[in-house]
């Protein structure tokens, strides 16, 4: 079910502070609890009703959706005017995504636990290794999939996780060392 967004001006502003309250309330339990917490407790916690929480989600399917839209790290588009090499793009990708997991690292491991959701495929580490190939930044032998693949694998939440659980390292470091281990890809 798709949630129409309607203009409501003047009104928007309160509608997006009851949204992002819905998702601060939904993020604090599902990192407490899991992703079976009731859409009574999500509405409890955000101050609202649950049919405040319906009108937003139109269900808790579509509230877990938003939440992990949410979650997901995007990389944020380079100063305007600044193209960055591939490989500078790389470093970027994984730092930001580092940043990202760190942020709240309990939230993502409960929502893989239960299966809410998972590191996937993403058109962006396709780009970045055509870039990479474009760039002939790729060691020989290595195909675009390859490194596809190997870079959805050190720019996931697993990968991170491993390196830093409970801050055993801080992100910065754990990108250093992911950096280092997509490197065997590149000349």
């Amino acid at each position: 079910m798709s949630v129409q967004r309607y203009r409501l001006g003047r009104r928007q502003e309160g509608v997006d502070r009851t949204r992002s309250a819905i998702l601060s309330a939904a993020r604090h339990l599902v990192a407490e609890h899991g992703p079976d917490s009731s859409l009574g407790k999500v509405a409890a916690r955000a101050g609202v009703s649950r049919i405040t929480v319906y009108n937003q989600f139109g269900s808790k399917a579509g509230l877990i959706a938003a939440l992990t839209s949410e979650a997901r790290p995007t990389a944020a588009p380079a100063a305007p005017g600044a193209a960055l090499e591939p490989r500078d793009d790389l470093r970027r990708r994984i730092a930001q995504a580092c940043a990202a997991w760190a942020a709240d690292p309990v939230l993502y491991r409960q929502l893989q636990r239960q299966g809410a959701w998972a590191d996937g495929e993403s058109g962006a580490d396709h780009a970045l290794a055509e870039s990479l190939a474009a760039a002939d930044e790729l060691r020989p032998g290595c195909s675009i999939k390859e490194a596809e693949d190997v870079i959805g694998m050190v720019a996931s939440f697993a990968a991170f996780d491993r390196l830093h659980k409970d801050g055993r390292r801080s992100a910065p470091a754990v990108a250093e060392i992911l950096m280092r281990l997509v490197a065997q890809l590149l000349r």
